[in-house]
């Protein structure tokens, strides 16, 4: 068994039953992940592996700070001995930094997650933002608007999104382009 098959096994382990919708979207980005992975080259399984498991923090037994990001790369390093590039790029999905910010854990987060640059970031946020709560395709606006509806205007996660909306909109259309698709 592979680096993907053990990462997919796992986000299945500590998500299907607890929190099936989020199952659901994992699926989805890890679907959409393999489908963009040839853009990364050598790091296209960390990549794979990553997009399956970016939301684990979400688990109600890995819930330490409230910052799924955070406490889903934790648990991959400390627990699952999951590799350091995965790690990160779980940590750092999605503009994760800003709301790393907002909750007063940007040092922490940088310091135990050095960010990832380049396309693999852009990658596994566009894999995340182009992929609905139940795991269907849906344009990146779209996406942002839910996230933003579903959590409330006031809500951290919200004003976090809606700060981290012009870069993660950037991250989509980098690799739309890279795609040939722009």
């Amino acid at each position: 068994m592979d680096h993907i098959d053990r990462a997919r096994d796992l986000a299945r382990t500590l998500l299907a039953e607890s929190i099936p919708r989020r199952w659901a979207h994992s699926q989805g980005v890890g679907r959409k992940a393999e489908s963009v992975a040839h853009l990364v080259g050598d790091v296209a399984a960390a990549l794979v592996s990553a997009a399956w498991l970016h939301d684990v923090g979400y688990a109600p037994d890995l819930v330490v700070t409230g910052m799924h990001q955070l406490d889903g790369a934790r648990y991959l390093r400390d627990v699952a001995d999951a590799d350091d590039l995965v790690c990160r790029l779980v940590a750092h999905h999605s503009c994760a930094f800003i709301e790393g910010r907002n909750r007063g854990l940007s040092e922490q987060l940088a310091s135990e997650f050095p960010p990832v640059e380049g396309l693999a970031s852009d990658a596994i946020t566009y894999a995340d933002m182009t992929t609905s709560p139940d795991g269907e395709p849906v344009e990146v606006e779209q996406r942002l608007a839910e996230i933003i509806a579903r959590y409330g205007d006031g809500h951290l996660v919200a004003e976090s999104i809606r700060e981290a909306s012009p870069l993660i909109v950037e991250s989509v259309r980098t690799v739309t382009a890279a795609l040939g698709k722009d």
